[in-house]
């Protein structure tokens, strides 16, 4: 073979080896990244409890509880896991509600879209994540029940839109069957802060989510956040919470939990 050709040869063959290991590096890199869409509630769990030490870490920028975990786990086990925190939806312009009603109005009514009110919808995420983790605030547990009026696209807080919602969510979900979505249960009010009713109401629709809504062998996982602050009751327990007027979790729940938490991210890595 003339010499020039075989160079020419080598070169392509040297080109398309770089260029199946960049798109292997890419998939590999967005399948160890994760992404946690929370609001304050999270952050609390995220950075380890509620010290002023470690809310002084944050806005410094300081690797938080979370982060730390999985740096160790790294070296620990030759792995690069990724995960990044951020607010969701932000308080400009969309409003900080995180409720099923919004997750459904961005990435299900508006799913066709980039962004919506300057929030990504699972178009954009799913490029860049392989797991998708998403929460609630706890006011999703004031939750009443309307038999008369549902409506899939109403921010009422009741068992009948709630879902309606989770399964637009769900399909939506089976749309990206590469990405896999965590979903933490919904988190539960103190005694003080709630009433029979809402409590009553939100037991029986965690009860659906766990039994009903979701299921085995698909791209959808639970993580049971709301049976470790209630301990299989209705409320959070006050020994959990800031105060019992104050449905936030306290530094004590965030130690027992951020653990328990990045063990079932890395458990649906590895699924």
């Amino acid at each position: 073979m003339d010499k020039k050709l075989l160079l020419m040869a080598l070169t392509i063959l040297f080109l398309m080896s770089c260029s199946n290991k960049t798109e292997n590096m890419k998939s590999d890199s967005i399948n160890t990244k994760a992404i946690f869409l929370h609001h304050s509630t999270g952050k609390t769990i995220w950075r380890g409890g509620n010290t002023f030490i470690q809310k002084v870490k944050l806005k410094l920028g300081l690797p938080m509880a979370v982060e730390r975990w999985f740096t160790k786990y790294n070296k620990q086990n030759s792995t690069n896991y990724i995960v990044e925190a951020r607010a969701f939806p932000a308080k400009e312009p969309y409003g900080w509600n995180n409720y099923p009603f919004d997750y459904y109005t961005i990435w299900v009514e508006n799913g066709h879209q980039d962004y919506y009110m300057e929030e990504p919808t699972l178009k954009i995420l799913t490029k860049e994540y392989g797991v998708i983790i998403l929460k609630h605030c706890f006011p999703v547990s004031k939750l009443k029940t309307d038999r008369e009026k549902i409506d899939i696209a109403s921010a009422e807080r009741t068992i009948q839109n709630y879902r309606l919602q989770y399964e637009a969510l769900y399909k939506e979900f089976q749309k990206y069957p590469d990405t896999k979505f965590l979903i933490w249960t919904p988190p539960a009010l103190t005694e003080r802060k709630s009433d029979e009713e809402w409590a009553q109401n939100m037991q029986e629709f965690y009860l659906w989510i766990r039994n009903e809504w979701d299921k085995p062998d698909d791209n959808v996982f639970l993580w049971d956040f709301r049976a470790l602050e209630t301990e299989g009751g209705l409320y959070l327990l006050d020994k959990y919470a800031e105060s019992p007027s104050d449905s936030h979790p306290n530094t004590e729940l965030a130690i027992k939990a951020y653990p328990l938490f990045c063990k079932k991210i890395v458990e649906v890595f590895n699924r």
